[in-house]
């Protein structure tokens, strides 16, 4: 059972750097600290709010994995 765990943990964790990774497009590490505040507040709609929502939910879900795993272990 813990094996099994900690692999889909590890199947988890490889998808949500994924999925985060697949967010960040056009994006860049400067632009965080820039002026630039067009870019931080906006709308997100259509697959970028899908691929949003799902980072989410895939997040909510590592943490449970997480929570599970160490009462297991």
């Amino acid at each position: 059972m813990e094996t099994a765990l900690n692999l889909v943990m590890i199947l988890v964790s490889v998808v949500l750097i994924l999925v985060i990774l697949l967010q960040t497009k056009g994006s860049s590490f400067s632009g965080a600290f820039s002026g630039d505040s067009g870019s931080i507040y906006r709308t997100r709609r259509g697959v970028e709010k899908t691929l949003f929502q799902f980072t989410i939910g895939l997040a909510v879900f590592f943490v449970a994995l997480a929570i599970v795993s160490s009462a297991i272990g």
